[in-house]
């Protein structure tokens, strides 16, 4: 087995990037406020929820990318679900799904519907995991107030929160289940029914019988290319809420990118705060992991950070990395991000995808 695991944070100088809905105790009836986590020591810590970080990512593919194949979502009443077609669609692949579609719902009426779209429950893990974005250091929330003028009569005020952050996040990519579709029965790896393991057959993928449970495999360029296109994507990150009054770049302005032997993520403690509630390099847990998880890196550390950005930090990290033996790569994020993806589109004989 292996894992591309990730550690990425994004400089939110001025930002209200996911928000919570009306703050009920405010000043005004049309306050927003953001999402933040309260801590007992004082202050909050905004965040970002995964979910609309993998709602970011998956959109910029599908606007961006001619080579993404995205499904269709299909909706009745409350229910809505993608096509869940792995075979075809790559994001169905790789964010996984839950397909749990009403019997009397208008996809089964629907006579004109192709088998694929009546197929009933099926589920699927996904193989890419992505943790919530938090802030690093507490930090104040500001409310801004503001009115809106342009109409006759009284001015109508509202109020919305923003935050200044470094929010970190964590990733995690199975390789192995990337492009491998299980056919069990337990919820999570029910990941085809009758139609789509006929339609497996038909494309001659492969069988393979993988953590106890019989698979059907795409061939290993084609799950490299989806996997590759996925990651390499996080250079031109694009999204958030309130972006038009507070326009935040989030191309990552640190990341960390390896391919590791198992999903656990080493990453998580190098970044922290300090007693100044600011971010610091902590020279000492990188060294400390590098010691525990040196057997499990199976390529060279890909190393992302901004010059301009937390400088001093950065000169810790150079320190630091000049004891590897080069086994750190550093530099401009967008251009880690890509040539580290490059590697993984071209790794069919690494035995990463087996």
């Amino acid at each position: 087995m292996a894992f591309v695991t990730g550690c990425l944070v994004l400089d939110a100088p001025a930002s209200a990037l996911n928000n919570a809905g009306t703050d009920e105790g405010a000043r005004t009836d049309n306050t927003i406020a953001v999402k933040k986590i309260r801590v007992p020591e004082g202050g909050a810590h905004p965040y970002v929820s995964a979910q609309a970080v993998r709602y970011w990512i998956r959109t910029n593919l599908e606007l961006n990318d001619s080579r993404w194949k995205a499904a269709p979502v299909r909706r009745e009443g409350k229910i809505a679900y993608t096509d869940a077609n792995p075979i075809e669609y790559w994001d169905d692949d790789l964010f996984g799904y839950m397909r749990a579609p009403s019997r009397k719902g208008d996809a089964a009426k629907d006579e004109k519907a192709s088998p694929l779209e009546k197929d009933r429950e099926i589920t699927r893990v996904a193989p890419f995991r992505v943790s919530t974005f938090v802030s690093i250091s507490p930090s104040p929330i500001v409310s801004d107030f503001g009115t809106m003028t342009r109409q006759e009569g009284d001015p109508v005020p509202y109020q919305h929160e923003f935050y200044r952050a470094h929010l970190l996040g964590l990733l995690s990519l199975d390789l192995s289940a990337a492009g491998t579709f299980f056919d069990g029965a337990r919820v999570g790896y029910k990941n085809l029914d009758s139609f789509r393991r006929e339609a497996a057959k038909k494309a001659a993928l492969l069988q393979v019988t993988l953590r106890k449970q019989m698979a059907f495999r795409l061939p290993t360029l084609q799950r490299a290319e989806r996997v590759a296109t996925l990651i390499g994507s996080l250079a031109t990150l694009d999204g958030g809420a309130k972006q038009t009054i507070h326009y935040t770049d989030l191309t990552p302005a640190i990341v960390f990118l390896a391919v590791t032997r198992n999903g656990n993520n080493p990453f998580y403690r190098m970044l922290t705060s300090s007693s100044t509630r600011t971010t610091q390099f902590h020279t000492s847990a990188f060294q400390e992991l590098m010691t525990a998880y040196d057997d499990q890196f199976l390529t060279d550390i890909y190393v992302g950070w901004a010059q301009g950005f937390l400088d001093g930090e950065r000169k810790k990290l150079e320190d630091a990395a000049s004891m590897m033996n080069g086994k750190l790569k550093l530099g401009h994020p967008a251009t880690q991000i890509v040539s580290f993806a490059s590697i993984l589109g071209t790794a069919e004989d690494s035995g990463w995808y087996d």
